[in-house]
Formats: C-alpha cells, structure tokens, sequence
C-alpha cells in the first residue's frame, strides 16, 4: 500500500494523495476520472475543540494535466464538521494547507473560493 501512495505522489499534487482518499476512478480511451473524498481526520487549526464529521460538501471537478494522452479529471469531495459546541459548520482552510505542501497558493486560494 505505501508504494502504491508514493506512486500516487509522483502523478498526482501530493497534497491530494495526503489529504484525499482516492475511492474510485473511470478509465475510458479518451478520459481518466479520478474521485477524492477528503480525509476525516479534523483540520489541525481546530485541534482544541471537539468535531463531529457531517459529510461531504458538493463535489467539485478540476481538469489536471494530461496522463498518457489522456485528460483527467479530479472530482473532489471537501469534508466538513460541525462544531458540537456552537453547532457551526467548519471546513479546512487551505490557505494554511498551503503553507506547508507543494500545493500551489493559486489552488488553495481556488479551493477556497468554491466555498463561498
């Protein structure tokens, strides 16, 4: 399994492959479609309070560069919790993400806005 995720980093922004699970994928002659569910391991910026996962937001779909002549397409789910204090819905703040991976600020900055 590790090999298979390193392999993973090498195709895909290793920010994906660290904070997505890759559930399924379709392959055709002309497309690849790749789907990503985010982790449900709660964002680090709410460490101190207490989350509950509450499913997914609407799935977004990102056109990635060509693999074998192929396009691809990400299909991403973003987890979201609810706080269970004040019962507020939070979502990871890519922008923080960011900081620390290779992942351009661009898309976080993209991934952020579909938020809105």
């Amino acid at each position: 399994m590790e090999s298979y995720l390193e392999l993973l980093k090498l195709i895909l922004p290793e920010f994906l492959v660290e904070h997505f699970d890759l559930n399924s994928f379709k392959n055709s002659e002309e497309n690849l479609h790749l789907y990503f569910e985010e982790k449900s391991k709660p964002p680090k910026e709410f460490d101190s309070i207490e989350l509950v996962s509450k499913g997914f937001s609407e799935e977004i779909t990102i056109q990635d560069f060509p693999l074998r002549g192929k396009f691809v397409y990400l299909h991403i789910k973003r987890r979201r919790w609810t706080n269970k204090t004040n019962g507020k819905i939070v979502k990871r703040d890519w922008a923080l993400v960011a900081k620390g991976t290779r992942m351009t600020q661009e898309f976080a900055s993209f991934l952020k806005e579909i938020n809105r």
